[in-house]
């Protein structure tokens, strides 16, 4: 696949890496000749000093030859129109845009990017993606990392195993017979810097983080086997009124009606703003790292405090500051590559990386074949990933343990008419099920071919 990618910041570094990484044909375009340079020299892609939504500059990195343009860079506008250029005049037939203004979002505008008038195919909004993702966490603290697929019916996530995990050092079989009638199983293991899919005779050990697919109705008596039992957060303190911590509080507001939840911001013009937009969230104009203003916030009190501002600094000291005066749990955004095992050494409970979050949402549309869902694990480790079989699938119609294309692959469920089922090994895919799957980085362009059309189809 070629693609060209307008904007060489964190979000496109992290695309055309992973693209890159896996063969395909990859272009980036940005103002800045230093990233340029930089992604130039680190990664297999062509780089091009220009403005991403200029038609010339867009010609030099292969828009004419491009399957797709995936425009990232910081100004919205510059994103649409870049894809504008793609469609009117190169005809790229997939065009992906990073809309962060929620103004462009609002429902009664819906109508702005369609074929007739902005031709985008895909809009990633981070702003959404990472609020919706911190909302998940707060709702099911016991796990790491929590996304939903198959319309919801299947939810995998991540849990860490301590010392007091009841399940550690069991051979995966033996937790199916404990627990016959659970619908969940173990699909993938980050044990230190690795990242496995586990075979049925394998352990989970302290430290380890196991990440299990299961039916959403069973997700909290899972996490319970865990060890993780944790009430969803109904007592919160948000560090950061800007677009995420903004929309976190709203729909909190709309989907929990018990909750409590205050906000510390910084900048006292943005607190009279986001006051008069809330109606139930305390907003207190403040240093999130002035203690008083934490004890202001009743911290010692809260369930979760969630640190969302744009310095990465900001977010894990006042994590560590919240969780010293009582917060039973924090919450961290993080961007920098080099601070996830700084918040982990620290004892800060989860982070958030807003660019893998990105990724992930990106790479449901660049993947090939039936492909429904991608959520990327582990700085790009694995993939999570829901895919469609077909007739022409070579997992339709032989018991799974029969199969011997699934390696570094583990299937943690299937959707068929409305019922989830847990795979086990008499299992026989049929058409039209979607299947998810956790594959390693190397199994991931195999997954892709499972999936795909072949030309017998026709």
């Amino acid at each position: 696949m070629k693609v060209v990618i307008c904007g060489a910041g964190q979000v496109g570094y992290g695309i055309a890496e992973r693209l890159a990484a896996e063969g395909n044909d990859v272009s980036i375009v940005d103002t800045t000749p230093r990233l340029i340079q930089s992604i130039s020299e680190t990664l297999d892609v062509r780089g091009f000093v220009g403005h991403g939504a200029h038609p010339e500059v867009l010609a030099q990195a292969g828009a004419e030859q491009a399957d797709m343009l995936i425009a990232v860079t910081l100004h919205d506008e510059v994103n649409m129109v870049a894809c504008q250029v793609a469609h009117s005049l190169f005809n790229v037939p997939t065009k992906v845009a990073r809309v962060r203004s929620q103004s462009y979002l609002a429902p009664h505008w819906r109508d702005l990017f369609s074929r007739d008038h902005l031709p985008i195919d895909v809009i990633i909004s981070p702003e959404v993606e990472v609020g919706e993702t911190v909302l998940r966490r707060l709702a099911l603290p016991g796990a790491y990392d929590t996304v939903a697929f198959a319309d919801g019916r299947v939810v995998v996530a991540g849990v860490h195993c301590d010392e007091n995990c009841p399940v550690v050092d069991t051979p995966l079989h033996q937790l199916t017979e404990l627990f016959p009638d659970l619908k969940a199983i173990v699909v993938g293991i980050q044990r230190g810097e690795t990242f496995f899919v586990p075979t049925s005779s394998d352990s989970m050990l302290v430290g380890d983080i196991a990440y299990f697919a299961a039916d959403r109705d069973q997700v909290r008596r899972t996490l319970g086997i865990f060890g993780h039992e944790e009430a969803a957060a109904a007592r919160v303190v948000l560090v950061g009124g800007g677009n995420i911590g903004f929309y976190v509080a709203r729909q909190i507001e709309s989907r929990q009606a018990g909750a409590r939840v205050k906000m510390i911001e910084s900048d006292r013009s943005r607190a009279v703003t986001i006051a008069d937009e809330l109606r139930r969230t305390v907003i207190l104009h403040g240093n999130a790292l002035d203690e008083e203003i934490l004890r202001e916030a009743d911290i010692g009190e809260a369930d979760t405090i969630v640190a969302l501002t744009n310095s990465d600094e900001t977010n894990v000291l006042a994590c560590v500051m919240g969780q010293r005066l009582g917060a039973s749990r924090s919450l961290c955004l993080i961007n920098k590559k080099g601070y996830p095992e700084l918040t982990r050494a620290l004892g800060i409970t989860a982070y958030l990386n807003p660019r893998q979050i990105t990724v992930s949402k990106i790479l449901h549309h660049v993947r090939r074949g039936r492909i429904r869902g991608v959520h990327s694990l582990q700085n790009g480790q694995a993939e999570i990933i829901e895919a469609e079989a077909l007739e022409t699938s070579p997992l339709v119609g032989k018991p799974l343990r029969d199969l011997d294309i699934l390696d570094g692959v583990r299937l943690g469920a299937i959707y068929r008419n409305g019922q989830v089922i847990i795979p086990r090994g008499d299992t026989k895919i049929v058409p039209h099920d979607r299947v998810v799957m956790c594959a390693v980085a190397d199994a991931v362009r195999r997954v892709e071919q499972m999936f795909r059309v072949s030309l017998d189809f026709f």
